[in-house]
């Protein structure tokens, strides 16, 4: 019996810690529905790589030698040596995205530009606060609240941050509906709030569907090249949704391709989650600056929205509200803005312009997270 109490005192204070993180994640992915098809992973990891001679890790073995651990193998291939799993993951999204909404009404553009403005803040706040430019790059990107494109920005510019990085981006993603509806209010009157917008869809004809996904990767690889495997794996997974000829493919795409991926990607992120590297005092500050990168991408879409109603007639004025949707968590900050607009006024519907300026705020994070790596590659 002394075998297994060598595996009782092998247990640390601090791998302790950790089962309590993992059971918080899987608390919130089952009893609040927060993200569970990643956070219920992610949470059971967790515990998995803070158990003492689990197998999950790479270990050295008596008689053995070194014995590969499946989760350290997931992350190390799919992950770290070629992002494969959060690429991939972007051909489902694509798949389920409909560009329609956006297409009738360009300008929505502005707001998935203008709700990248965290980022960039936050990335200077970040390198205020003394982290290296890879880091507080790294850390910035969790305001698009886009877990895929954090995780491949924070593993191309090799952050040592990876796992709260993660953790803070899918967690925001999760907690969309509690953070983005007081910032709103914040900034917006009440008439603001109940300004109508009648929804005018125009006949997108298949051309454009087409041609559209095709132009957005040509001329992201012009502009911002390091966007360019982001942006192509999302168009991709559009094209095979518009072009027609390939629906068993893109149903293929959007359910059992982005289920499993979701899983696979879920379960290796936990690599960075053993206590160890976890369990850092920068850890709570850069959850900290990810809430700041979030509140403030909130912000900009919903000030630049205020800005264009100065030059806007009366009639043709612009509900705020839709441009806190320019983030990147689809389609959960359409609705949740949605809902803000009928609660306000019930025959207020905002949804088709919320999914416009979602779709774009997709489109501009990962633009966003090209800049940013380029940016940190050109002063590095």
């Amino acid at each position: 019996m002394e075998f297994l109490l060598d595996g009782i005192r092998a247990v640390t204070p601090q791998q302790c810690v950790m089962y309590v993180v993992g059971a918080l994640l899987i608390y919130l992915a089952i009893k609040k529905d927060y993200e569970p098809s990643l956070l219920l992973p992610m949470g059971f990891g967790a515990i998995l790589v803070n158990l003492p001679m689990s197998g999950v890790l790479n270990q050295m073995v008596a008689g053995v030698g070194e014995s590969q651990g499946i989760i350290q193998w997931l992350f190390e291939t799919t992950i770290e040596a070629s992002e494969a799993l959060p690429l991939l993951l972007f051909i489902g999204i694509g798949a389920m995205i409909d560009f329609g909404p956006l297409l009738s009404n360009p300008k929505m553009f502005l707001f998935g530009a203008a709700a990248q403005f965290g980022i960039f803040f936050t990335f200077f706040v970040a390198s205020l606060c003394g982290f290296d430019i890879r880091d507080a790059a790294s850390i910035s990107i969790i305001g698009a609240a886009d877990g895929p494109t954090s995780i491949v920005v924070a593993n191309a510019l090799q952050s040592g941050y990876i796992g709260a990085i993660t953790v803070a981006a899918y967690s925001y993603m999760a907690l969309v509906p509690i953070v983005q509806p007081p910032v709103i209010r914040l900034l917006t009157t009440k008439k603001e709030r109940l300004i109508r917008m009648p929804y005018e869809p125009k006949q997108i004809s298949k051309t454009t569907r087409i041609l559209f996904p095709i132009v957005i990767t040509i001329i992201t690889g012009i502009f911002a090249p390091k966007a360019v495997a982001l942006v192509g794996f999302l168009m991709f997974g559009n094209l095979i949704r518009e072009c027609g000829v390939l629906n068993s493919l893109s149903e293929t795409a959007q359910k059992v391709l982005a289920n499993l991926i979701t899983i696979f990607l879920g379960i290796s992120i936990a690599f960075n989650m053993h206590a160890a590297q976890f369990l850092k005092p920068q850890t709570l500050l850069i959850m900290g600056l990810g809430l700041v990168a979030f509140i403030f991408d909130t912000a900009g879409g919903v000030l630049v929205a205020k800005f264009l109603n100065l030059f806007l007639p009366k009639g043709r004025k612009i509900n705020p509200m839709i441009g806190a949707a320019g983030i990147s968590a689809f389609p959960m900050s359409s609705r949740v803005i949605h809902k803000m607009g009928l609660k306000e006024d019930p025959q207020n519907f905002l949804l088709m312009h919320t999914v416009g300026v979602n779709v774009s705020g997709q489109i501009a994070s990962v633009i966003a997270g090209g800049l940013i790596m380029s940016l940190v590659y050109t002063i590095g």
